[in-house]
């Protein structure tokens, strides 16, 4: 459960940092964040001693326009629509792991 529990817990900042961006697609001289762990996340799952899973929220490389700001409203909107998908995933598998722990301790599973 802790994988997944990280999983939600990420892309709910994924989606915080997407949302500001979007917030401060016009201000001028604002320079967009990224949120990442998927590489992070795989490289502890495939390793032989648990490795160590990280989000890290660092500043776009992507160039500015004309007034400072490197915010792409399309890529941040792509962005939105993926994150949701991947977050309402991971609530719902994170859900069926709850369902089942309840019916192993003696609930019921449907």
């Amino acid at each position: 459960m802790g994988i997944l529990q990280f999983s939600v817990d990420s892309i709910s900042t994924q989606q915080q940092v997407t949302a500001n961006n979007i917030a401060n697609d016009e201000t001028p001289g604002y320079t967009a964040q990224t949120a990442t762990f998927a590489q992070s996340l795989q490289q502890a799952m495939q390793s032989p001693t648990g490795g160590t899973a990280t989000l890290k929220v660092a500043n776009s490389t992507a160039p500015a326009g004309s007034n400072g700001n490197n915010v792409s409203l399309a890529t941040e909107m792509t962005n939105a629509t993926e994150e949701t998908m991947e977050y309402q995933s991971a609530v719902q598998l994170l859900n069926t792991q709850f369902h089942m722990l309840d019916g192993v301790a003696g609930g019921s599973f449907s």
